[in-house]
């Protein structure tokens, strides 16, 4: 079972990518993987907006490419945005070569509508050793907590008692804007900004 919190151990094992941000304010990041989509990113947005909050959308150059309106609004509204992959490969179970020609089909596609970027996300964060080593060149974005949100056997109080007592300030957070997320996702991240906000966290955005 893969853990809300990161455990600190891959902190050590992996120091070079990024797990938190060092934050003397009370400053969250969230991020949001796998969109943009239609049937939620708009959502997420308008979410986000009632509390003036940005936030980091890791994109699936498909997704990108089919949605340039929805990924150009992220981008109008200040959010900012990294390569998640243009197929969302799995690093582990494809060759390298074929990896790294999705990152970069993934990056014409972004670009293709104005967000270039030196963000990255692996795919279900897996990746080779050699893989990271070819990828010194970008700024590799884990996480310090994931919301399990696409679980959808997880019921949305389950995930709030689990994730909002080990947020805190500089916490990478990982939401998903995909369907299997959705049952989630509208109940979680409406009750976690709330929450937040009330005392007195920021919401910003990776750069």
């Amino acid at each position: 079972m893969v853990p809300y919190k990161t455990p600190e151990l891959f902190k050590r094992i992996w120091p070079k990518l990024h797990w938190q941000v060092a934050s003397a304010e009370k400053q969250i990041f969230l991020t949001f993987d796998d969109g943009p989509i239609p049937e939620l990113t708009p959502w997420v947005l308008d979410e986000l907006a009632k509390y003036n909050a940005k936030a980091t959308f890791f994109c699936v150059g498909e997704n990108a490419n089919r949605n340039p309106a929805i990924f150009k609004r992220i981008l109008n509204e200040d959010h900012a945005v990294g390569n998640h992959t243009h197929n969302h490969l799995n690093g582990r179970r494809v060759p390298n070569d074929q990896y790294f020609e999705n990152i970069e089909e993934c990056d014409l596609a972004l670009e293709r509508c104005g967000g270039k970027t030196n963000l990255f996300r692996p795919p279900y964060g897996r990746f080779r050793q050699s893989q990271l080593r070819r990828l010194s060149d970008r700024k590799v974005v884990m996480w310090s907590v994931l919301t399990k949100d696409y679980v959808m056997s997880l019921e949305p109080e389950q995930i709030l008692k689990q994730i909002i007592p080990i947020t805190k300030s500089g916490s990478i957070i990982v939401f998903h804007d995909n369907v299997k997320a959705e049952k989630n996702l509208k109940a979680v991240l409406p009750a976690y900004l709330s929450h937040f906000s009330k005392v007195g966290y920021q919401f910003s955005a990776l750069s």
